[in-house]
């Protein structure tokens, strides 16, 4: 399987889309114990930033575009476009962070 192309554009430059599959989706929800554990040993906030949460962050984003991506491919696409990262707190009193990942699957 070749590499499927993820775009926040609305379409690919110099290569227009032969077929718009439709939407697919990745979501990753990561529980707030991981948080308050990363909170508990976090030392390196300085001006105002985690590198631990922002680790955290990225693993989670990086893991929902890798699971759209796969649903893309089941569909026989080529790109992601449209891209929309989307980042929601979830459960009882927030105790979870969702990251989602959405466009739409083309065949260009």
């Amino acid at each position: 399987m070749s590499e499927i192309i993820v775009s926040t554009t609305s379409r690919l430059e110099g290569k227009p889309a032969k077929e718009y599959l439709g939407i697919v989706t990745g979501e990753v929800i990561v529980g707030a114990n991981l948080f308050r554990d990363l909170f508990a040993s976090v030392r390196d906030i300085v001006g105002g930033r985690s590198g631990a949460y922002e680790d955290v962050l990225q693993r989670a984003r990086e893991q929902a575009i890798s699971e759209m991506r796969t649903r893309a491919a089941t569909m026989g696409a080529n790109a992601v476009v449209g891209v929309d990262l989307d980042y929601e707190v979830i459960g009882s009193n927030g105790s979870m962070l969702m990251v989602s990942a959405s466009g739409t699957a083309i065949l260009y």
